[in-house]
This record gives C-alpha cells, sequence and structure tokens, in this order.
C-alpha cells in the first residue's frame, strides 16, 4: 500500500546565498517496506551548516546532493512498518533520510533510540551528532585542560555551545562569540567566563579585552575575520579545532585565508581540521560522558523548532543567517510527550 508523503528536492544550485527558489516541495507517494526494509515516520529533521557545501557541484568529503532529487540529513522519527527484525514497529530510530515525512529504509546506518531517556530531538543535537562533535573537538583534537583559556566562536550554535560548556566542565576559562544581545546572555547563564556580540564588537578587541595573556584553543566555527583574529591571539604552542568556516559559506569565489598565516610557524601552532563521520568510535564514550551531564543539567541545550517540511528550506536559509540559538530542527511528525528544554 503506498502512503502520500512530501519531501525537499534541490532544483537549483544556490548562487551565494541559498533562495527559496531553490528548493521544491514535491509530493510523493511512499511504498511498503520489501524484505529487510523500514518505514519511518520522521518527527524532526535536521538542518546543518555543511549541508550548503553539498548543495555546490565540487568534490568534498561527502558527494554533493543530485538537483531534483530529495535531500538527505539527519532526522529523527518512529518505525510505522517494518520487515526488518533489528527494529520493531513503534521503535524510535535516528538516520540520515531527512528532509522527508516518510522515509524507506533498508536498515543501514538506522540507530534505535530510547525515547524515555529525553527528548527524541536531542538524538539530533546535544546527544546526537552536533554534540559528538563538540565532544571530539575539545577533548580528542584540541586536548583542552583545566586552566586553559579557550575561545568558541558560533558559541550560541548547535555544536557551539556543546563545545563551550564541556570546555568548562574540564576547568578551562571559555570565552564565547554570538550574534545577538541575547544569544550573548545565554551564554552568560552557561556559566562561561565571557561573552561578547561580534556584530557589535571585533572580536579582536574582545579577545585583547577578555584574555589578555592569550587564547591556548580555539575553536573555530566561523572562520574568514575570526579565524585571523583567534590566531593573532594565540599563546605559544596552542591548538586551532577547525571545525566549520560558515562565515565562508555562501562565498561565490575564493578569498584569502587568513594574513597572519605565519604565526603558525612563529607560534608553533597546531591548527587541525577534523569531520565527525571520522570519529564513530568516539559515540559510546561520548554518550556516558555527556547524556548524564544534560540530564542532571550541567550541560544545556537549546532547540529552535521551525513547525512543518514545507518550511524547511527557510530553516536551512535562517541556520546561516544566524537565526537559530543551539540547534535548528525542522518538526514533521509526532513525536513522545516528553516536553523540550529550552531554557
Amino acid at each position: 500500500m503506498a502512503r502520500p508523503s512530501r519531501e525537499i528536492h534541490l532544483t537549483a544550485r544556490p548562487q551565494g546565498a541559498p533562495k527559496p527558489t531553490d528548493f521544491e516541495l514535491v509530493e510523493v507517494d511512499v511504498a511498503d517496506p520489501g524484505e529487510g526494509e523500514l518505514l519511518v515516520r520522521n518527527a524532526f529533521v535536521s538542518v546543518d551548516p555543511y549541508m550548503r557545501g553539498r548543495m555546490n557541484d565540487v568534490r568534498s568529503y561527502v558527494p554533493p546532493f543530485a538537483l531534483g532529487e530529495p535531500l538527505t540529513g539527519g532526522a529523527v522519527g518512529q518505525v510505522v512498518v517494518s520487515r526488518n527484525e533489528r527494529f520493531a514497529e513503534g521503535s524510535w530510530v535516528v538516520h540520515d533520510h531527512g528532509w522527508r515525512e516518510l522515509a524507506l529504509l533498508d536498515g543501514r546506518g538506522v540507530r534505535l533510540v530510547d525515547p524515555d531517556l529525553a527528548p527524541v530531538s536531542t538524538a539530533l543535537g546535544v546527544l546526537g551528532m552536533t554534540g559528538l562533535t563538540a565532544f571530539v573537538g575539545v577533548g580528542d583534537i584540541g586536548a583542552v585542560a583545566a586552566g586553559e583559556t579557550v575561545f568558541v566562536s558560533g558559541a550560541a550554535g548547535a555544536v557551539g555551545s556543546v563545545a563551550a560548556q564541556l570546555a568548562r566542565t574540564r576547568g578551562a576559562h571559555v570565552i564565547g562569540s554570538a550574534g545577538s544581545a541575547e544569544k550573548v546572555a545565554w551564554l552568560e547563564e552557561l556559566g562561561l567566563q565571557a561573552a561578547f556580540d561580534y556584530r557589535e564588537q571585533a572580536t579582536r578587541e574582545a579577545l585583547r579585552e577578555h584574555a589578555p595573556d592569550g587564547i591556548d584553543v580555539y575553536f573555530d566555527n566561523v572562520g574568514g575575520e575570526t579565524l585571523e583574529a583567534a590566531i593573532g591571539a594565540m599563546r605559544l604552542r596552542g591548538r586551532v579545532v577547525a571545525c566549520g568556516s560558515i562565515s565562508r559559506y555562501n562565498d561565490t569565489e575564493a578569498r584569502p585565508g587568513p594574513r597572519n598565516l605565519h604565526m603558525v610557524v612563529t607560534k608553533r601552532l597546531r591548527l587541525q581540521g577534523f569531520i565527525v563521520s571520522d570519529h564513530g568510535d568516539r559515540y559510546r564514550a561520548f554518550v556516558e560522558e555527556v547524556a548524564p551531564r544534560v540530564r542532571d543539567g550541567t550541560i544545556r541545550y537549546r532547540e529552535t523548532i521551525v513547525d512543518g517540511i514545507d518550511r524547511a528550506p527557510a530553516a536551512f536559509i535562517g541556520l546561516l543567517e544566524g537565526a537559530n540559538t543551539g540547534k535548528m530542527l525542522v518538526r514533521v511528525g509526532p513525536s513522545p510527550g516528553k516536553e523540550h528544554v529550552s531554557d
């Protein structure tokens, strides 16, 4: 029996900032599962900055999205029909077939979620890919230690907010940047020692004010001028955790990098990029450390939720413009009754 669903297709490769006309809402019929398959009704789908790069027809660490086809990305939903013995009907799962209401899956890359541990939406955020990204970046790449000074850009975002709190729990002095007074106020609530609005105060000036003796670790979500300012503020043998460069994602042509890269040599800095998909082996350690801290409130989170699959493109465009605090999600179906945290 075919079931009606709606999904978002990419219809044009964005030139600069994505536009609503680059996307199309398509109505489809989804077949019942065959042997080994399962049908999932998505509750939440994730929109993430890395997706912007996949909209370009260029070689990268993941293939580009195909024109005229549904986009993909993280999603969490409930199994409605299953012909796969690993997944019972009624169970909750996280998978990579977002941007749609119904997902027909073959079981590969699908992981069970316990809806009683936390709101299922957290499987896409603080207890999902973004949380794991922060965990690996702070602990494995940055090796943040007690007494160090850490600067996190985009600190009110999904990854940045978790990274800043993990650095704080490791005993670091944490400075965060964000794009509004409201976001700065939230960072202060999270216990960061300092936070500033980069739209109101230049990053270079803010770092001189809040870290006059320099920074040991920079967790980079922004790139561009912010990376240049952070390199200038680094202490000897500092570490740059290169997680993202959202300030450059909509560029239509390559721009020169930081003008002070010579300091990587003179300050003996280490600059390392990473992709979270390379670190799946760290997931269990991540959950064991972070899940209890989420439950007891030591690590807090926010979700910016947009309702309706038809509004997924607007949510993604808003994400690139900084419209979110914490994780940006699109709610496309019902979820268990546990309330969402919005502190």
